[in-house]
């Protein structure tokens, strides 16, 4: 994998939008040619590949793949964002119990950019589980931290949330 590789990747996302429905198979098609391009083995293969399905509606295709580009060993804020995007899928075809294992020991790794996002898509598991209190502090506790007031009051009540 090279900078200009992942380049022509986000080149590439950067154009989902412009795809309709109809045409999801293209785009998915743009994503399978640059991922021919990277050496057997590749964990950013199935995650990418895994993220065209699950952003054309698919989710259960994706999940094997982001299952198999984690187990390749995909890692760093990659394996982080792959875990995130697991977790939705997963929730998507009604493994919500799955994501929520798999986003539960995100809370304690070290933190980066996608702490917010962990918590946003936790929070989504637990909803779907039933378990809305604890998404809501989840939100909450994510939300207390942007807020130019009240964030004290607001993760107070996040924590009385749990």
């Amino acid at each position: 994998m090279t900078d200009d590789w992942e380049e022509r990747v986000a080149a590439a996302w950067a154009t989902f939008d412009d795809y309709p429905e109809d045409r999801a198979a293209d785009f998915r098609s743009v994503i399978d040619t640059l991922v021919a391009e990277l050496p057997s083995g590749s964990p950013l293969g199935p995650f990418e590949q895994a993220g065209a399905w699950d952003s054309t509606g698919h989710s259960d295709k994706a999940v094997p793949l982001y299952r198999e580009a984690l187990a390749l060993g995909l890692s760093g804020t990659k394996g982080r964002e792959a875990k995130i995007q697991l977790a939705s899928s997963l929730r998507n075809i009604g493994q919500a119990e799955e994501g929520v294992k798999l986003l539960t020991p995100e809370l304690d790794a070290p933190s980066d950019e996608l702490d917010d996002a962990v918590r946003a898509f936790l929070a989504l598991c637990l909803s779907s589980l039933g378990r809305d209190r604890e998404g809501l502090s989840l939100v909450l506790g994510a939300l207390a931290g942007h807020l130019p007031r009240y964030q004290r009051s607001t993760a107070n009540y996040a924590a009385a949330l749990r």
